[in-house]
Protein backbone atom coordinates (compact mmCIF):
# COMPACT_ATOMS: atom_id res chain seq x y z
CA UNK A 1 0.00 0.00 0.00
CA UNK A 2 1.33 3.43 -0.95
CA UNK A 3 0.74 6.39 1.34
CA UNK A 4 1.26 10.13 1.29
CA UNK A 5 2.12 11.84 4.56
CA UNK A 6 0.90 15.37 5.33
CA UNK A 7 2.77 17.03 8.19
CA UNK A 8 1.56 20.11 10.05
CA UNK A 9 5.03 21.43 10.88
CA UNK A 10 4.12 23.84 13.69
CA UNK A 11 1.72 21.34 15.26
CA UNK A 12 4.51 18.76 15.29
CA UNK A 13 7.12 21.19 16.58
CA UNK A 14 5.11 22.66 19.44
CA UNK A 15 3.36 19.38 20.24
CA UNK A 16 6.37 17.05 20.40
CA UNK A 17 9.68 18.84 19.85
CA UNK A 18 9.82 22.37 21.28
CA UNK A 19 11.01 21.45 24.77
CA UNK A 20 12.85 18.27 23.86
CA UNK A 21 16.24 17.20 22.52
CA UNK A 22 14.60 15.71 19.42
CA UNK A 23 14.31 18.81 17.21
CA UNK A 24 16.74 17.45 14.59
CA UNK A 25 13.99 15.10 13.44
CA UNK A 26 14.22 13.01 10.29
CA UNK A 27 10.55 12.84 9.38
CA UNK A 28 11.06 10.08 6.81
CA UNK A 29 12.65 7.82 9.42
CA UNK A 30 9.87 8.62 11.88
CA UNK A 31 7.23 7.70 9.29
CA UNK A 32 8.92 4.38 8.50
CA UNK A 33 9.00 3.50 12.21
CA UNK A 34 5.39 4.55 12.82
CA UNK A 35 4.01 3.03 9.61
CA UNK A 36 6.10 -0.04 8.75
CA UNK A 37 3.43 -1.65 6.55
CA UNK A 38 3.15 1.36 4.23
CA UNK A 39 5.31 2.41 1.30
CA UNK A 40 5.70 6.18 1.72
CA UNK A 41 5.33 7.85 -1.67
CA UNK A 42 5.32 11.56 -0.81
CA UNK A 43 5.88 13.50 2.41
CA UNK A 44 4.45 17.02 2.32
CA UNK A 45 5.67 19.27 5.12
CA UNK A 46 3.69 22.46 5.79
CA UNK A 47 5.32 25.32 7.66
CA UNK A 48 6.03 29.07 7.63
CA UNK A 49 9.24 31.05 8.03
CA UNK A 50 9.54 32.37 11.58
CA UNK A 51 10.65 35.90 12.43
CA UNK A 52 13.40 36.84 14.93
CA UNK A 53 12.50 38.14 18.36
CA UNK A 54 14.72 40.05 20.76
CA UNK A 55 15.00 37.09 23.12
CA UNK A 56 15.63 34.59 20.29
CA UNK A 57 17.23 36.26 17.25
CA UNK A 58 18.68 32.94 16.04
CA UNK A 59 15.34 31.18 15.47
CA UNK A 60 15.14 31.91 11.71
CA UNK A 61 18.67 30.57 11.11
CA UNK A 62 17.99 27.38 13.08
CA UNK A 63 14.79 26.84 11.11
CA UNK A 64 16.60 27.49 7.82
CA UNK A 65 19.19 24.84 8.68
CA UNK A 66 16.49 22.37 9.67
CA UNK A 67 14.55 22.94 6.44
CA UNK A 68 17.81 22.35 4.57
CA UNK A 69 18.08 19.03 6.42
CA UNK A 70 14.54 18.08 5.44
CA UNK A 71 15.36 18.88 1.81
CA UNK A 72 17.89 16.03 1.84
CA UNK A 73 14.92 13.62 2.00
CA UNK A 74 14.24 12.79 -1.66
CA UNK A 75 10.46 12.36 -1.45
CA UNK A 76 9.78 15.30 0.88
CA UNK A 77 8.35 18.62 -0.33
CA UNK A 78 8.24 21.73 1.86
CA UNK A 79 5.13 23.90 1.37
CA UNK A 80 5.51 27.36 2.90
CA UNK A 81 2.78 29.55 4.34
CA UNK A 82 3.19 32.90 6.12
CA UNK A 83 4.09 33.83 9.68
CA UNK A 84 2.68 37.18 10.81
CA UNK A 85 2.65 39.23 14.00
CA UNK A 86 0.98 42.43 15.10
CA UNK A 87 0.23 44.26 18.39
CA UNK A 88 -3.24 43.73 19.82
CA UNK A 89 -5.15 44.71 22.94
CA UNK A 90 -6.48 41.71 24.85
CA UNK A 91 -8.05 41.30 28.33
CA UNK A 92 -5.48 40.69 31.05
CA UNK A 93 -5.75 37.30 32.77
CA UNK A 94 -6.68 36.79 35.55
CA UNK A 95 -9.28 39.38 34.70
CA UNK A 96 -8.61 42.71 36.40
CA UNK A 97 -11.31 45.36 36.94
CA UNK A 98 -10.90 49.01 37.83
CA UNK A 99 -14.37 49.15 39.43
CA UNK A 100 -14.50 49.21 43.19
CA UNK A 101 -17.95 47.64 43.20
CA UNK A 102 -19.12 44.09 42.78
CA UNK A 103 -20.24 42.97 40.32
CA UNK A 104 -18.19 45.34 38.12
CA UNK A 105 -19.95 47.39 35.46
CA UNK A 106 -16.95 48.14 33.25
CA UNK A 107 -15.14 45.55 31.13
CA UNK A 108 -11.79 44.20 32.37
CA UNK A 109 -8.67 46.19 31.65
CA UNK A 110 -6.60 45.21 28.62
CA UNK A 111 -2.90 44.83 27.90
CA UNK A 112 -1.09 45.03 24.59
CA UNK A 113 0.33 41.75 23.35
CA UNK A 114 2.21 40.63 20.26
CA UNK A 115 -0.22 38.36 18.42
CA UNK A 116 1.77 35.87 16.30
CA UNK A 117 0.09 33.45 13.92
CA UNK A 118 0.95 31.05 11.16
CA UNK A 119 -1.20 31.66 8.11
CA UNK A 120 -1.99 29.27 5.30
CA UNK A 121 -0.57 25.94 6.42
CA UNK A 122 -3.90 24.36 7.34
CA UNK A 123 -5.43 25.48 4.02
CA UNK A 124 -2.35 24.29 2.12
CA UNK A 125 -2.45 20.90 3.83
CA UNK A 126 -6.16 20.46 3.12
CA UNK A 127 -5.67 21.50 -0.52
CA UNK A 128 -2.82 19.06 -1.16
CA UNK A 129 -4.69 16.25 0.58
CA UNK A 130 -7.75 16.77 -1.61
CA UNK A 131 -5.84 17.31 -4.87
CA UNK A 132 -3.75 14.18 -4.30
CA UNK A 133 -6.95 12.29 -3.56
CA UNK A 134 -8.60 13.54 -6.78
CA UNK A 135 -5.46 12.53 -8.71
CA UNK A 136 -5.47 9.05 -7.10
CA UNK A 137 -1.95 9.69 -5.90
CA UNK A 138 -2.17 7.45 -2.82
CA UNK A 139 -3.88 4.36 -1.44
CA UNK A 140 -3.85 5.78 2.07
CA UNK A 141 -3.14 9.21 3.56
CA UNK A 142 -1.45 9.98 6.86
CA UNK A 143 -2.15 13.34 8.50
CA UNK A 144 0.20 14.39 11.30
CA UNK A 145 -1.76 17.14 13.02
CA UNK A 146 -4.19 17.80 15.85
CA UNK A 147 -5.86 20.76 14.13
CA UNK A 148 -9.62 20.20 14.13
CA UNK A 149 -9.96 22.56 11.15
CA UNK A 150 -8.80 19.63 9.00
CA UNK A 151 -11.87 17.54 9.84
CA UNK A 152 -13.86 18.47 6.73
CA UNK A 153 -11.20 17.57 4.09
CA UNK A 154 -10.40 14.35 5.93
CA UNK A 155 -14.10 13.47 6.02
CA UNK A 156 -14.38 14.06 2.24
CA UNK A 157 -11.43 11.77 1.54
CA UNK A 158 -12.78 8.98 3.77
CA UNK A 159 -16.51 9.11 3.08
CA UNK A 160 -16.80 10.39 -0.46
CA UNK A 161 -13.65 8.91 -2.01
CA UNK A 162 -13.41 5.80 0.22
CA UNK A 163 -9.74 6.34 1.01
CA UNK A 164 -8.20 5.52 4.36
CA UNK A 165 -6.83 8.43 6.40
CA UNK A 166 -4.65 7.67 9.41
CA UNK A 167 -4.47 10.47 11.97
CA UNK A 168 -1.25 10.83 13.98
CA UNK A 169 -1.54 13.18 16.95
CA UNK A 170 1.74 15.10 17.43
CA UNK A 171 0.50 16.88 20.55
CA UNK A 172 1.97 15.19 23.60
CA UNK A 173 0.14 17.58 25.95
CA UNK A 174 -3.41 17.06 24.70
CA UNK A 175 -5.48 14.09 23.51
CA UNK A 176 -6.34 13.74 19.83
CA UNK A 177 -9.12 16.02 18.64
CA UNK A 178 -12.44 14.21 18.99
CA UNK A 179 -13.60 15.92 15.81
CA UNK A 180 -10.66 14.48 13.86
CA UNK A 181 -11.04 11.01 15.37
CA UNK A 182 -14.70 10.95 14.36
CA UNK A 183 -13.84 11.34 10.65
CA UNK A 184 -10.46 9.57 10.34
CA UNK A 185 -10.20 5.87 9.52
CA UNK A 186 -7.83 5.23 12.45
CA UNK A 187 -5.54 7.20 14.71
CA UNK A 188 -2.37 7.11 16.79
CA UNK A 189 -2.87 8.98 20.08
CA UNK A 190 0.72 10.30 20.30
CA UNK A 191 4.30 9.91 19.06
CA UNK A 192 6.44 8.19 21.67
CA UNK A 193 9.77 9.62 22.77
CA UNK A 194 11.50 6.40 21.75
CA UNK A 195 10.33 6.94 18.16
CA UNK A 196 11.62 10.52 18.16
CA UNK A 197 14.93 9.38 19.65
CA UNK A 198 15.41 6.79 16.88
CA UNK A 199 14.45 9.26 14.14
CA UNK A 200 17.21 11.86 14.43
CA UNK A 201 19.36 13.01 11.52
CA UNK A 202 23.10 12.56 11.75
CA UNK A 203 24.73 15.65 13.26
CA UNK A 204 26.46 16.40 9.94
CA UNK A 205 24.64 16.20 6.61
CA UNK A 206 25.54 16.87 2.96
CA UNK A 207 23.67 18.34 0.03
CA UNK A 208 24.58 19.96 -3.30
CA UNK A 209 25.94 23.00 -1.44
CA UNK A 210 28.27 20.97 0.79
CA UNK A 211 28.30 19.83 4.40
CA UNK A 212 26.27 21.41 7.20
CA UNK A 213 25.66 20.57 10.83
CA UNK A 214 22.92 20.53 13.40
CA UNK A 215 22.52 23.94 15.13
CA UNK A 216 24.72 24.04 18.21
CA UNK A 217 22.03 25.62 20.39
CA UNK A 218 19.79 22.60 19.84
Amino acid sequence: MTANVYVDGFNLYYGSLAHSRHKWLNIATMCHILLPRLTIKHIRYFTAIVKPLDHDPGAPLRQKIYLRALETIPNLKIVRGLFVGWPRLMPQYPLAYTDLISPPKNPPQKVQILKREEKGSDVNLASYLLIDCFDKDFDEAVVISNDSDLATPIEFVVRKFKKSVILVNPDRHNPPSGKLISVASSHMPKINNSVLERSQFSDTLSDSRGNFTKPASW
